[in-house]
């Protein structure tokens, strides 16, 4: 999102808002188990202060949604490149639904385009994190190869969510663009989904897959 998004650039004390499907995806497992997949987000605000609306999840197109989330929070701008951000976050898949307090910081760090750091506290009192970052590597004006990864962790034992303590879940990226428009991109790419640790255990044990690749394609726009 940050290759495109306003972050960084003062506009005074104006309102703007601010749209983005990151991943708007077809995952085309090697298992089989094909999902649509989707990551939006979006802001109101200035410089300083801004609402925002997030959501991603995975829907399985011979099944139910597999998982999905939405977040609100509020930002505020605590440097150039980065804010603070606390909200709220409640999932709708996988059963139970769970509300989540959330702790976040946002921003952009030398070599790359856009660190998520978040933490999340649930209403039964669990404690988990993610970690999301994104690159963006300019092939020519217009194609573009973005790698990506994403860490989620732990800190207690979730049995009833096959959530194990520690480093619980790690996604490889990467996805080819081209932009069209800066505002419109489709992309081809692929991306590896591995449980680990004690979280692979649990999985196991009812029979889920712990290792899914996937080659995707999917269409990037902002306004």
């Amino acid at each position: 999102m940050a290759a495109a998004s306003p972050l960084a650039q003062p506009h005074g004390d104006q309102t703007f808002t601010y749209v983005q499907a990151e991943q708007l995806e077809y995952r085309a497992a090697t298992d089989g188990s094909d999902t649509f997949s989707w990551d939006v987000r979006g802001w109101v605000g200035g410089d300083y202060n801004r609402l925002w609306f997030k959501t991603q999840g995975d829907d399985r197109i011979d099944g139910p949604v597999e998982n999905g989330e939405v977040q609100l929070r509020y930002s505020r701008l605590v440097s150039p490149f980065w804010d603070l951000a606390v909200g709220a976050r409640y999932d709708v898949k996988p059963d139970p639904s769970r509300a989540y307090a959330v702790f976040a910081l946002h921003g952009l760090a030398p070599y790359v385009d856009e660190v998520d750091a978040d933490m999340f506290v649930s209403e039964e009192g669990d404690v988990s994190a993610r970690l999301e970052v994104e690159y963006s590597i300019l092939l020519t004006q217009r194609l573009i190869l973005q790698p990506s990864f994403e860490l989620d962790f732990a800190v207690q034992e979730v049995k009833e969510l096959r959530v194990g303590p520690g480093l619980s879940q790690v996604e490889l990226g990467l996805r080819l663009r081209y932009e069209i428009t800066r505002e419109l991109a489709p992309y081809i790419g692929f991306v590896w989904e591995r449980k680990v640790g004690r979280t692979a255990d649990l999985a196991r044990r009812v029979g889920e897959e712990v290792d899914t690749p996937a080659f995707v394609a999917g269409i990037r726009f902002w306004f």
